[in-house]
């Protein structure tokens, strides 16, 4: 039910702050990579969840265009 709320969430944003949004997540999963290489990474599941959570957010731009079109 959360993702649902937060796919709800990322529709009402514009298209400037999904890509802002995207652009800060792909900076934190560079460095959550880095840190998994060096073995200090304490939470492992948040790699995942910034994978899809960006996933989310290209599906909404993704989903955007195909309608303008």
């Amino acid at each position: 039910m959360s993702n649902t709320t937060k796919a709800n969430k990322l529709r009402e944003m514009s298209d400037a702050d999904l890509e802002a949004r995207m652009n800060d997540l792909a900076g934190e999963a560079m460095k959550l990579r880095f840190q998994q290489a060096t073995m200090q990474l304490s939470n492992t599941a948040r790699p995942s969840q910034l994978r899809r959570e960006i996933a989310r957010i290209k599906t909404v731009i993704a989903d955007r265009s195909r309608r303008e079109s």
